[in-house]
């Protein structure tokens, strides 16, 4: 280990929280059941590299790899996603096993590799930084914890079998297939090579590097089904065995990735030079320690373990793709040297725009400047902003152009380590494409529903950002610019059906589409909505609520309106119903990002006591303990971004406004670290399981009579206090001065 990791602090919790640390808070397996789709990986915040289980098995529910529900594990990687709703990387994989090893031998389990496990949970350990488990099959147990780059692992044999390690760079799973790998001995204790793939990214290289604490053998290799002895193997389908000399039951390995060369592997390698296993575990749990320190709370166990947990979750995504040599692998597949930011990957935006990156320039605000700087890069080599970038690969995956309002909020909150005039350009160019249905956009003012599919989430999805364009603008003093995005953002309007109240598909000749059934969520045929139908998607209007509630009739109309969602049945109908619509309340489906507004918007009509008593049934109902904690695809930390915000009483329902809607606490105290040592601390007084609703609130002493804060008010410090009791008080912030506003127009 390097010797100045010895230097990271652990951070010394107030009083208010008591001895325990914030590790102990969390369960890296809530999540890794039902269709959370999360991973128990070791990793460090943000790390590049993902230690962890494969279980081998190809299913929407096993998209990050990994999945409680499985018996099986068919090795470790070093690349997984968290939380998605495709599936990808899980790349260069790492088997022990003991005795011969015949590569053509049948496995014992149908459709698994030969040398798949068998194992149980009850010898499966892990928290963050460090994961374990015994492989039953083969009496092994695997061990293994990470540093911003390197993964380290301990596999301990029994004494009595020869030891070997499988390293299987053809390994395809969940629409992933190997194009091309190689693999080459470079001495008696380093093995180097690459993978190259096409799945969801369609040009994804990950380059390695390896070093075993003993000298090894290379076994024939299982080469495109042909078995060859050589000391550097070329194919599309690599199975290696390796083989070491007895020498104690322990054999430790450190393995590197890159996404540049086999060059930068073995650079970002040799940063770790030590072997000692548990002095860099300890050490990511210290990384880890103080990562979940800068926010600190108070509750009971449960809610503690929800919330660490989240947040925890909320640093998994986006991850570091600069090698040590401060090379990357850039957008058209070029590599590029920038000493002056860290570059980052995975960048699932159509989530996280909504609430982990307005989170993020709370709870690590170092980082900001560089997603942002990695997002303009990004447009500087491809020529639009990222959609959804993943290992340098544009997938184009769900609608909007949502790099916009996260850079637009970085601005607003005052973060300008970034070329603003350069973000403008990049905003402006996404917005004038002539994919996705943009061009229709512009030309109908609105995307009809026969030229276009999920024309009604497109449509709203761009008013939206073109919004955030205008506000941009408007702050650089593009005046004329301004007027015209404004107006663009108004193209939400078109789509609104006064008769039905929803938002409904619209043909190019100006037409309804008709049949309209509000409950239709089809998933690929013919659907006007992403991932949901009517119900859900009728309400992401965040940049004019006002209005929204003015069309819908006004505030009573609006209110019977939200409530009657949250009483509907909970049926989809349709031919493909999407997976993805699950925790539902009525046709609420927390489950989606689409829908995690929505609960706060009872605030704009002068009735946040609703949105206290919604906001609590969600916290309560659909965050569990258990594996199944997760009510949807945790898609890189929204979903856990949605319960960290609401656990201390806010939520950015506009996230590109400095605005935070205030909703009901699950935390007693929640105290965020700001800059120069200064804090924001939020206190529930009196809350108990029935004292979910906020009787009276002062900010630093002085009575707050309004539903929602400012960003500004935070990073100021102080004190939110919120007197909770069992009844709600409908008197409460409920005057139209007292309800949220946009802080720009």
């Amino acid at each position: 280990m390097k010797k100045s990791l010895l230097l990271l602090p652990l951070m010394v919790l107030s009083s208010c929280v008591g001895p325990e640390i914030p590790n102990e808070y969390v369960d890296v397996f809530i999540g890794t059941g039902a269709h959370g789709h999360t991973h128990p990986s070791a990793t460090v915040p943000f790390g590049m590299i993902q230690a962890g289980p494969v279980n081998g098995t190809s299913g929407w529910d096993w998209t990050s790899g990994y999945h409680y529900s499985d018996s099986l594990i068919t090795g470790f990687a070093q690349t997984h996603l968290s939380g998605t709703g495709i599936g990808d990387l899980n790349d260069i994989i790492l088997m022990p096993w003991q005795g011969s090893y015949d590569p053509f031998s049948s496995s014992r389990y149908e459709g698994k590799r030969n040398y798949a496990s068998s194992f149980s949970h009850r010898y499966e350990k892990a928290r963050p930084g460090y994961y374990s488990v015994l492989l039953k099959d083969q009496e092994i147990n695997a061990e293994m914890t990470a540093t911003e780059r390197v993964a380290y692992y301990r596999f301990k044999y029994p004494e009595y079998e020869q030891q070997k390690l499988i390293v299987d760079l053809g390994f395809s799973l969940n629409w992933d297939n190997t194009i091309r790998a190689q693999a080459e001995q470079l001495s008696q204790t380093r093995l180097v090579g690459y993978r190259f793939s096409r799945g969801w990214a369609r040009d994804q290289k990950v380059f390695f590097a390896m070093d075993f604490s003993r000298p090894f053998e290379m076994e024939p290799a299982l080469v495109d089904s042909v078995l060859r002895s050589a000391s550097v193997h070329d194919g599309s389908n690599i199975r290696l065995p390796l083989s070491f000399e007895k020498a104690g039951e322990e054999l430790l390995v450190k393995v590197a990735i890159s996404g540049v060369s086999v060059d930068g592997a073995v650079a970002n390698l040799e940063t770790e030079s030590g072997w000692d296993f548990d002095e860099a575990a300890l050490f990511a749990e210290m990384n880890w320690d103080r990562a979940l320190s800068g926010i600190r709370v108070k509750g009971d166990k449960e809610v503690m373990t929800k919330f660490y947990t989240s947040l925890y979750h909320t640093k998994l995504a986006p991850v570091m793709f600069s090698d040590t040599d401060h090379q990357f692998r850039g957008g058209d597949a070029s590599t590029y040297t920038d000493s002056t930011y860290q570059r980052y990957t995975i960048f699932s935006l159509w989530d996280t725009f909504r609430a982990e990156h307005p989170l993020l320039t709370l709870s690590d605000a170092d980082r900001i400047n560089d997603m942002i700087k990695t997002m303009l890069d990004f447009y500087q080599e491809t020529g639009l902003l990222p959609v959804w970038e993943l290992h340098g690969n544009e997938t184009n995956t769900m609608t909007g152009y949502h790099a916009i309002p996260v850079i637009l909020d970085a601005y607003v909150k005052g973060f300008r380590g970034f070329d603003a005039e350069l973000a403008y350009e990049a905003m402006k160019a996404s917005s004038m494409q002539d994919i996705r249905g943009s061009d229709l956009y512009r030309e109908y003012g609105y995307i009809p529903s026969d030229l276009e599919v999920e024309s009604v989430t497109k449509t709203l999805e761009y008013a939206y950002d073109d919004w955030c364009i205008a506000q941009m603008a408007k702050l650089l003093g593009y005046d004329e610019d301004y007027e015209y995005y404004m107006d663009r953002s108004e193209s939400w309007k078109a789509l609104y059906d006064p008769q039905s109240g929803f938002m409904r598909g619209k043909n190019a000749d100006g037409s309804w589409v008709d049949p309209f059934d509000p409950l239709r969520a089809n998933h690929r045929i013919n659907n006007d909505y992403t991932e949901g139908n009517a119900w859900q998607h009728s309400w992401f209007v965040p940049q004019d609520v006002r209005g929204l509630i003015e069309l819908m009739g006004g505030e009573e109309a609006f209110v019977q309106r939200l409530d009657s969602m949250y009483a509907m049945p909970s049926l989809l109908t349709g031919e493909d119903v999407s997976p993805d619509i699950s925790g539902m309340i009525g046709q609420y489906a927390h489950g989606n990002e689409p829908s995690h507004h929505i609960a706060y918007l009872y605030n704009y009509a002068g009735m946040p006591w609703k949105t206290q008593h919604r906001v609590q049934q969600i916290m309560d109902s659909l965050y569990t303990t258990g594996p199944e904690g997760l009510s949807g695809n945790e898609d890189c930390g929204q979903m856990s971004a949605w319960y960290v915000f609401s656990a201390m009483g806010l939520y950015p329902v506009n996230p590109a406004t400095g605005i935070y809607v205030i909703g009901s606490p699950d935390l007693e105290m929640s105290e965020i670290t700001l800059p120069a040592g200064n804090s924001f601390r939020i206190e529930a007084g009196e809350l108990t399981d029935e004292n979910i609703y906020i009787q009276s609130a002062t900010l630093n002493g002085l009575p707050l009579e309004r539903s929602y804060i400012t960003h500004d008010e935070i990073m100021s410090g102080g004190v939110l206090h919120f007197k909770m009791g069992p009844e709600p008080n409908m008197n409460w912030a409920a005057n139209a001065d007292g309800r949220p506003v946009n802080s720009i127009q």
